[in-house]
């Protein structure tokens, strides 16, 4: 099954360009590609692409601000014609950073970078709604930028229009409510234990007896969660505890 590309650039005729370039990858479809940022990102939002070939330098937002706009990214290469972003490029886990004008080698390489990530990867294509453990996030919190696996966050923490996300020893700030992640996020994986908190069930260190029949969850971080007695009866239905 090919691969689903989008290519957003703020100049139409590097759109073109790339379109050529691509165009001997016959495992790859093009299925969009735009030069106006709010219009790419509704479309990326709903077409999900597996690939997105993606400039930084644009006006009104740039490709970080791009990101940060999606609601689930998967495999990003940058192309450029500034080297100075190469660096954030990275600490942002792009797949690849290619500099204009573009090297067909170069693209080469990439292309066979995203494919041999593709191929070693479990499962197919979803359609669903919810994202898989094996996904990531981005998240944009102040100056830095944060490429989250999914499988890696312990910690979910609503503070007020946005959610503290705890993974690894990092805990930036995300512009979702804990409400939208719950219905995001892989239900197998994450318990809702109250207005406040989300946890990842594969990080759960002890599990102990509360007031009146509720639970107290100990996580592998330390951080401790009381359940409602509603989510703890909830709690020992799903884990059997």
């Amino acid at each position: 099954m090919k691969k689903r590309v989008y290519l957003v650039d703020d100049e139409l005729l590097a759109l073109e360009e790339l379109k050529v370039l691509l165009s001997p990858f016959e495992d790859l479809e093009i299925i969009g590609a735009c030069d106006r940022v709010d219009q790419a990102i509704k479309e990326c939002n709903e077409f999900k692409p597996d690939l997105i070939f993606l400039d930084i330098n644009m006006p009104g937002k740039d490709g970080f601000g791009f990101l940060e706009s999606l609601e689930e990214v998967k495999e990003v290469i940058f192309v450029t014609a500034y080297d100075q972003y190469a660096i954030k490029a990275f600490e942002v886990n792009a797949l690849d950073y290619l500099l204009k004008p573009i090297n067909p080698k170069r693209l080469s390489e990439a292309i066979q970078r995203f494919r041999s990530k593709s191929s070693s990867a479990s499962g197919g294509e979803s359609s669903e709604e919810r994202l898989s453990a094996d996904k990531r996030i981005f998240i944009k919190d102040g100056e830095k930028c944060h490429f989250v696996p999914i499988s890696k966050i312990f910690l979910l923490e609503s503070e007020g229009n946005y959610v503290r996300v705890y993974y690894e020893n990092q805990k930036p700030l995300l512009h979702k409510s804990l409400t939208y992640l719950e219905q995001k996020l892989p239900e197998e994986l994450f318990f809702r234990a109250n207005r406040q908190y989300m946890f990842n069930l594969d990080y759960v260190e002890n599990i102990e007896p509360y007031f009146n029949s509720t639970l107290l969850i100990i996580l592998k971080s330390g951080h401790k969660i009381d359940l409602s007695q509603r989510q703890s009866a909830k709690f020992r239905e799903i884990t059997g505890v």
